[in-house]
C-alpha cells in the first residue's frame, strides 16, 4: 500500500501549482481522500478533502477559494489545485487515504499516508 505524492517546488507568490497523489496496492475507491500539511515544529494540519464518491468537498478556512481537490478514481489519484499561493502555504504537503466512508478532517482518522512533498512559496 503506498500513497506518492509529485508536483512540489518553488514558487513565487501568486502562482498555480497542482499536486498529485497516486495511490498503489490497493483500490482507494472507498475511501476519503485527504491533503494536510506541515511545518517544521508544528503537527499536521487540514487542507482539504473529498468523499469517495466526490460529492462533499471540504477546505481549511485558509485555502477556501483558492485550492480545490479533486480525484480520478481510474487512475488512482487524488490532485490539489493551488492557486494564488502565499508565502505562508510554504509546507510539506501529505497525501491520506481514510477508509470511513464518513468524511473527517481530522489526521487522525487516516489510515495511509505519503512521504510528503515540499511547496516553497517565496514572496
Amino acid at each position: 500500500v503506498q500513497l506518492v505524492e509529485s508536483g512540489g517546488r518553488v514558487d513565487r507568490a501568486g502562482d498555480p501549482l497542482r499536486l498529485s497523489c497516486a495511490g498503489s496496492g490497493r483500490t482507494y475507491v472507498t475511501d476519503t481522500m485527504g491533503w494536510f500539511r506541515a511545518t517544521p515544529g508544528n503537527e499536521r494540519e487540514f487542507v482539504a478533502l473529498v468523499s469517495w464518491n466526490g460529492r462533499h468537498r471540504n477546505y481549511a478556512d485558509s485555502v477556501t477559494g483558492r485550492f480545490t481537490i479533486s480525484r480520478d478514481d481510474a487512475k488512482n489519484t487524488v490532485y490539489l489545485q493551488m492557486n494564488r499561493l502565499k508565502p505562508e502555504d510554504t509546507a510539506i504537503y501529505y497525501c491520506a487515504a481514510d477508509r470511513q466512508l464518513a468524511p473527517s478532517a481530522h489526521s487522525s482518522d487516516y489510515d495511509y499516508w505519503g512521504q510528503g512533498t515540499q511547496v516553497t512559496v517565496s514572496s
